[in-house]
């Protein structure tokens, strides 16, 4: 450990108890601050309800802000107000591409209860089109606890396990800051996620350690934007409620 010189810790004392000595005569609107003021922004009214300044990209009625991962129209299922993935049809990704987001999204995995483990109510959000934040019916499944859902797969375990039971509907609340890259490449700092599942802190400002592989270790590659891309995994999940936020 770096030590302080005594003259130096003496200096930094003497000035700590001046200033405390002297506090009450400083005049307090020194450290207002008046001319930065954040924008106003209405928030729903109603729990998981989008605010003013948010991007809606399914309000329950089409998919006309997705496509296939070809640039196709997206055909997976639309149906009472959720659209629920086709066995088959393939992933699909967002029209618009996005950097650092909140996002709001409500899934829901078969009451009907097939299989087990990672062929039981499988999907996958993958932020930057890259990084997976697992959709998987974990209530009371067994599999690898970084693969149980809202893991980042592969690599973060949640903190918690807080999976409703199946056909019901849960709800991810997420902060996603993209990896930012230097010009030649190199990561000049990671992605960090946090996730809120079901109201419950399941990750915390949680590092990604590159992007989501299903063998082997991960491997930052440069990119900008890009699409959030939801996975076919050839179950049946359902979405609805989803929004974003560009921070």
């Amino acid at each position: 450990m770096r030590h302080i010189p005594v003259f130096a810790f003496c200096i930094i004392s003497a000035g700590a108890f001046a200033q405390g000595a002297a506090r009450e005569t400083l005049d307090p609107t020194v450290t207002e601050v008046w001319d930065l003021k954040p924008k106003k922004v209405t928030a729903g009214v109603n729990v998981g309800e989008a605010p003013s300044d948010a991007i809606v990209l399914f309000d329950g009625k089409n998919l006309d802000n997705f496509t296939t991962l070809a640039g196709a129209p997206a055909v997976w299922e639309v149906k009472d107000g959720a659209f629920t993935v086709v066995k088959g049809a393939g992933d699909i990704k967002t029209k618009q591409t996005f950097g650092d987001i909140q996002l709001h999204i409500e899934w829901r995995s078969p009451s009907a209860v097939v299989g087990d483990g990672q062929g039981r109510g499988n999907s996958g959000i993958f932020l930057s089109e890259l990084y997976e934040l697992q959709v998987l019916d974990s209530y009371e499944s067994p599999t690898y606890s970084n693969g149980q859902a809202s893991s980042i797969y592969k690599q973060a375990i949640p903190l918690v396990n807080a999976t409703r039971k199946p056909g019901e509907w849960q709800v991810y609340d997420v902060i996603f800051i993209a990896p930012k890259f230097s010009d030649n490449g190199r990561v000049v700092t990671p992605a960090t996620i946090t996730v809120i599942h079901n109201g419950v802190l399941t990750q915390n400002h949680t590092t990604i350690i590159g992007p989501t592989e299903y063998k082997g270790f991960p491997v930052y590659k440069p990119h900008g934007k890009a699409s959030i891309k939801l996975q076919d995994h050839g179950n049946p999940v359902s979405f609805r409620n989803i929004w974003i936020r560009e921070l």
